[in-house]
């Protein structure tokens, strides 16, 4: 029985990140999708930089986030399952809310000209990507309280942001302006349950 209860215990953690992975991950989605809407003729190497870069930032904010985190650990500590509560709630409504105006201002992928190779050059994708993940630094303190599962959570947030950029410009490029689904809403929903999920299950752990 101890060994199953800390199976699906440990479950659980997996499950938990990665569903916080897949949220932080619509932002970078939605805007490989509008990449790929904007280019013509997209090569194999542009699609896997964009989706590298955005991996990356993705990945490494979160331990950014985790690495100021530990200098105030021991008040981390004591209100863990609030910080991560607070913080998933305020980021899933904030993609939420900047998802509606984008949506108002015009489509959700449409683009007014063709890509350059500009828009795939290293510097430009580095802004996206840093503009993209920003949010995701936050997220960081969560783990505070749970050191050992900081690089799982980086690697598992790292690659399925690769993953999902990787799609997004693919579909994108394939699809065009045709395909539209609000992502970000999407994300933003993921956020705001796995906060309410950690919180709940604190609580009803007391």
């Amino acid at each position: 029985m101890y060994f199953y209860n800390n199976f699906v215990y440990s479950l659980m953690d997996f499950t938990s990140i990665l569903l916080i992975a897949i949220g932080l991950s619509m932002d970078s989605l939605a805007v490989s999708i509008s990449q790929g809407v904007c280019s013509k003729k997209l090569q194999v190497s542009q699609a896997l930089l964009l989706a590298v870069i955005f991996g990356f930032f993705q990945g490494a904010m979160p331990l950014l986030g985790y690495s100021i985190g530990q200098l105030f650990a021991d008040v981390i500590r004591s209100v863990d399952h609030w910080i991560a509560f607070v913080i998933l709630l305020l980021i899933g409504i904030k993609m939420i809310i900047e998802s509606i105006k984008k949506s108002k201002q015009k489509d959700n992928y449409g683009c007014e000209e063709e890509c350059t190779e500009e828009n795939f050059r290293l510097r430009y994708l580095t802004v996206l990507a840093v503009a993209t993940s920003i949010d995701a630094m936050a997220t960081g303190l969560i783990f505070t309280a749970y050191p050992a599962m900081i690089l799982p959570a980086v690697l598992i947030i790292a690659a399925t942001t690769f993953v999902f950029s990787l799609l997004g410009v693919k579909l994108g490029h394939k699809f065009g302006s045709r395909f539209k689904f609000n992502f970000e809403i999407l994300g933003g929903i993921v956020l705001i349950f796995i906060g309410v999920k950690i919180l709940l299950e604190h609580l009803t752990a007391i």
